[in-house]
């Protein structure tokens, strides 16, 4: 009847079913009493892989760490800033040629057509001679600029203030010098405070002591013996409106790149068609600080891998012991009917089970460093759910590749020759 073979056929594959269910439940247990017999030998077989796991996990916490280090650094600088510059051209022959520098209003014309632009600051460049005692005379940078110059630059004034727009607006001869020249002019930021220095001639008082909130590498217009003064103020000296630099803050970090295109656009179409403006950012800077952090990682882990294989070796090679061990164990399960198939799998559950336990115990080892830290300290150390897969799925990469071996052998063995085996 159709409906009898239906419910036999069905019955059958329920039957095998429980029967490889049983049998891999069987392979489980013989594994842990294996390992139960020798705990010593489990216990030095899997070091090799606590050990590598836990290298591994290590290595992308600390490549996860120097990353985010290095990328705060370069946002202390300001990563939502665009400079804008005049790289060359302009009109005339060449005996009298005529430069077409950047202005005042193009910076107000570049605020009032692009929104993107929250705040910015022209840059004008001035140089002075000044003693500083005990007949020293130094050169110094005198930059004019605005009180937004402060927020667009990412300062930090260290004593007193930064000048604001009423300094600006009422031409106040006041000054924001850096800590280099406050200590060795002053010998130290408090004692610059309400101090006069000349400049020209002219006497200014000294308001505020600041620094980079960052280091920039040498990437600055900012020298050690700088003096910030307002820009309205500077430009009686130069006699001119012409700027070196304009720098702006752009409100979304995510539309940096996009603004100083149009900045570009916007400046390009207030000057002569051959003269040349370009433009810096630190987007770039950011992508390839974090894919140079990134690359580093990936060196470091293929570092640790070599010790994950190490461990891997050291599985084989006692794998391959404990089946030479077990040589009469294996024709008696021949002989009382254990397959090939079943032997094979009983040696590669436990080449496995020692690789992943290993694995298990390295990986908590190398969370314990970055979570004791994050749990005694306020600082956050970046820890990757991804290091840990990789960790444990490396672990039982291993288990398998390097048991493979061992495992075969004994499933190839001869049940008559592994009997008559003393």
């Amino acid at each position: 009847m159709p409906g009898t073979r239906h419910r036999s056929a069905s019955f059958e594959r329920t039957l095998a079913s429980a029967k490889s269910t049983m049998v891999f439940s069987e392979i489980v247990k013989l594994a842990i009493d294996s390992f139960r017999a020798s705990k010593v030998r489990f216990a030095l077989t899997a070091l090799g892989m606590v050990i590598g796991s836990a290298s591994l996990i290590m290595v992308v916490t600390i490549g996860l760490t120097g990353k985010q280090y290095i990328q705060k650094l370069i946002q202390g600088i300001g990563t939502n800033m665009v400079e804008l510059e005049y790289s060359g051209g302009g009109t005339g022959t060449v005996k009298d040629f005529r430069s077409d520098f950047l202005t005042r209003d193009d910076e107000r014309a570049i605020t009032e057509q692009i929104p993107a632009v929250a705040t910015s600051s022209p840059v004008l460049e001035m140089r002075d001679r000044m003693a500083f005692g005990d007949g020293v005379v130094k050169d110094v940078l005198v930059l004019g600029v605005s009180n937004q110059y402060e927020v667009v630059r990412n300062l930090v004034v260290v004593t007193g203030r930064f000048f604001d727009e009423l300094d600006d607006q009422t031409h106040t001869k006041v000054a924001v010098v850096t800590e280099p020249f406050a200590r060795q002019r002053f010998g130290s930021a408090d004692a610059a405070i309400n101090q006069e220095i000349r400049l020209s001639g002219i006497p200014f008082t000294v308001i505020g002591i600041f620094k980079e909130r960052v280091d920039t590498f040498g990437q600055t217009e900012v020298a050690d013996q700088t003096i910030l003064i307002p820009y309205s103020v500077a430009r009686y000296f130069t006699g001119t409106d012409n700027v070196k630099q304009i720098y702006f803050s752009i409100r979304d970090q995510n539309s940096v790149e996009d603004t100083a295109k149009q900045i570009v656009r916007v400046v390009k179409s207030r000057h002569k068609p051959n003269s040349v403006y370009s433009t810096t950012t630190l987007t770039s800077l950011i992508e390839t600080a974090g894919n140079v952090a990134n690359a580093l990682t990936v060196v470091l882990l293929l570092v640790s891998s070599v010790t994950l294989a190490v461990g891997g070796v050291g599985i084989m090679n006692i794998m391959l012991a404990t089946v030479r061990s077990r040589i009469r164990e294996i024709g008696i399960r021949k002989a009382l009917g254990a397959t090939a198939r079943e032997i094979k799998l009983q040696f590669l559950v436990e080449a496995v089970f020692i690789s992943l336990i290993g694995g298990v115990i390295g990986t908590v080892i190398g969370l314990a460093l970055p979570l004791s830290i994050r749990f005694f300290t306020d600082y956050r150390i970046p820890i990757s759910a991804w290091s840990v897969v990789i960790a444990l799925v490396t672990a039982t990469a291993v288990g398998v590749i390097f048991g493979t071996l061992p495992a075969t052998r004994a499933a190839q063995m001869d049940p008559v020759e592994s009997l008559k085996y003393e």
